[in-house]
């Protein structure tokens, strides 16, 4: 073991996105990261696969928290019995989309289970620009806003929200409310298709709970060395 591998252990707030196009290629990122990294994202890629939730369970047995990003959206009584479902996997996160009827039909489906429901409020790929194509009349910032203070009616757990929004949610949500940010990039890193990115440091000061980190990572010719670079500045907040 090298001596930085002493001094960086897994971050719990760190989690790495598994979106990759096979659960085989998922396997081999999580071999390679070892015990950097205790928790990870299992998107709609591997879903569409039909292997997303067998990995799912594998994470879990050995010893992983597991986050299924599946941003649900549907009738409430859909979502409902999805989020039912999905509660008796053992999983730790569940994402839906921030919606009030969507928000409170997952809510209900979780039941007293542990998991944790996660409304999506504005994607992070999206600019200001890009909402008002979509017919939007809000900036992302005052749509984030809205639909935290949904999001807090219906019951959820927390929010997912770009790390530009993140202080905006730890103020409404409360100091338990749980703030996960996408488009986390470190300094030494490409923004990729992330509009509205920061660093790690700047994420967790903001007032982030949880930092999704992935092809800094994911793509780095030695992850593990990546995610202990992204914990040792994590380490430092």
């Amino acid at each position: 073991m090298s001596v930085a591998d002493t001094l960086v252990k897994a971050d719990p707030r760190l989690i790495i996105p598994l979106d990759l196009p096979t659960v085989d290629e998922a396997r081999a990122i999580v071999d390679a990261l070892g015990d950097t990294v205790s928790f990870y994202k299992v998107g709609l890629e591997l879903f569409a696969t039909g292997g997303g939730m067998t990995l799912a369970s594998e994470l879990k047995a050995a010893g992983k928290q597991v986050f299924l990003d599946w941003k649900l959206h549907d009738i409430g009584t859909t979502v409902q019995r999805s989020a039912a479902v999905l509660a008796d996997s053992g999983c730790d996160f569940l994402t839906v989309h921030g919606e009030p009827q969507v928000m409170e039909a997952a809510v209900r489906g979780k039941g007293r289970s542990g998991l944790k429901i996660l409304a999506v409020t504005v994607l992070t790929s999206l600019s200001d620009a890009d909402l008002i194509e979509m017919g939007f009349s809000e900036t992302a910032r005052s749509l984030v806003e809205r639909r935290i203070h949904q999001a807090v009616a219906a019951g959820c757990d927390g929010v997912v929200a770009s790390p530009h929004e993140a202080a905006l949610a730890r103020a409404i949500g409360g100091k338990d409310f749980l703030v996960v940010t996408p488009g986390v990039r470190p300094d030494w890193s490409a923004k990729n298709d992330q509009a509205r990115a920061a660093t790690p440091a700047d994420a967790l000061k903001a007032g982030a709970s949880h930092l999704v980190v992935g092809r800094p990572i994911t793509a780095a010719n030695d992850p593990r060395d990546a995610a202990m670079r992204v914990a040792a500045e994590m380490a430092g907040v």
